[in-house]
């Protein structure tokens, strides 16, 4: 019998040696590597800027505090997401929106996103969810409809003019859409590195933006640089400098910097990225030829127009119950292989129950979350590994379909 694991990571010895390398410079935390990878994705993306951190949820926080968003504003966000989409938010002091699914969907009901917008909305955070970019051009449709409605209370909202595209792409890095790649789609994006992504650097995350007339990006970036390092006016890498021992705190703000060795392995997982998407796809194509037929529900990871990064193998069981989807997974386990749910929506979740969310109000996601399964998709598969995830999944549906 296999052993199938649901998602571990794809650690070569490309990165083994950049990382034995960073430990025998001496220079650990945050350094020349994490500057060289920020320009690497900066480049990968098409952006003018990326700033290096230590997870996705503090790249959204810090998208979000640079923004000038706090107490009194209002966020828009999907209610079938991971809570680090909502809890990033939160953390500002605004308030959170949760938006129901569409009904056929993962990703907003973006009519009722647009219905949502009042004079206390400041930003929209929509979830990439599976690697798959959302419908940009109607999320920017909605909220420059809703222009006239926009109330800023910082400098760069007054240059933006209007609410804020604010992308969770934390399963989306190298996914594209109309051309464009994930972090040059949305005014503000936030990547996700940790060990279960398709790009790891074991934990960490990344912040990019588009550029914005009338806001400079090199002292965007340096708001970044202060907020993720207690406001000190110079990184340790500036620090070491002839003479250049003294610094100022600007801000009584955050530590959430990537450090070197973070940075060592993503430097290498870049170099081997469109090889490893590759093979996302090719498993995924695998997968859809089996299970489509069958009348399982999937994701469509490519279009016309649009180029997914296969995260996530999302599927959907018609008409089981969610008792029965649990049913499945502890079968596919007692086969050894792990199989997960993306995700239970948040409005279920105590955190936001206490909040006053009730997943009454969100049927959609509640239904897409019923009969979900998430197969493995990683690139540790092997050609007999997808055979044999493929051939036990189709027999116990056997019974449910």
């Amino acid at each position: 019998m296999r052993k199938i694991p649901f998602s571990p990571p794809d650690i070569s010895e490309l990165e083994i040696q950049e990382v034995c390398e960073a430990l025998r410079s001496g220079w650990i935390t945050t350094g020349p590597r994490t500057k060289k990878l920020e320009q690497k994705l900066a480049q990968y993306c098409h952006t003018d800027k990326m700033v290096c951190l230590n997870s996705a949820t503090a790249a959204e926080e810090l998208n979000l505090r640079v923004l000038g968003i706090g107490p009194g504003d209002e966020v828009l966000v999907p209610a079938y997401t991971y809570t680090a989409s909502a809890s990033a938010a939160i953390h500002t002091g605004a308030t959170v929106r949760f938006i129901d699914c569409q009904e056929n969907s993962l990703e907003m009901d973006y009519d009722r996103m647009e219905a949502a917008i009042t004079e206390k909305t400041k930003a929209v955070i929509p979830v990439d969810l599976g690697g798959i970019p959302c419908d940009y051009d109607r999320i920017y449709e909605a909220v420059e409809r809703k222009k006239d409605l926009f109330r800023p209370n910082s400098e760069i909202q007054k240059a933006m003019g209007r609410i804020a595209v604010v992308a969770d792409c934390a399963h989306a890095l190298g996914a594209e859409k109309n051309g464009e790649m994930t972090g040059a789609l949305a005014d503000f994006s936030s990547f996700s590195f940790h060990a279960v992504k398709n790009f790891t650097t074991a934990e960490g995350g990344a912040s990019c933006w588009k550029t914005i007339p009338g806001v400079d990006n090199d002292e965007l970036y340096h708001q970044y640089q202060l907020l993720s390092l207690h406001g000190q006016s110079k990184d340790a890498l500036a620090k070491t400098k002839l003479g250049a021992w003294e610094y100022d705190i600007v801000g009584p703000w955050y530590k959430c910097n990537m450090t070197d060795i973070m940075a060592a392995i993503g430097l290498k997982q870049l170099e081997r990225y469109p090889g490893l998407l590759q093979r996302r796809a090719e498993i995924i194509r695998r997968y859809d030829a089996a299970l489509k037929p069958l009348g399982v529900e999937t994701l469509t990871h490519f279009g016309e127009d649009y180029r997914s990064s296969g995260h996530l193998y999302i599927t959907r069981v018609p008409n089981i119950t969610e008792q029965q989807r649990n049913d499945i997974i502890v079968k596919m386990a007692e086969r050894e292989i792990a199989c997960n749910v993306h995700y239970k929506p948040l409005p279920m979740m105590t955190a936001y129950k206490t909040l006053g969310f009730d997943i009454e109000d969100y049927p959609n996601a509640y239904k897409h979350y019923a009969n979900e399964i998430t197969l493995p998709l990683h690139t540790k598969l092997s050609d007999e590994d997808v055979a044999y995830v493929i051939e036990n999944f189709t027999e116990i549906l056997k019974e449910y379909l």
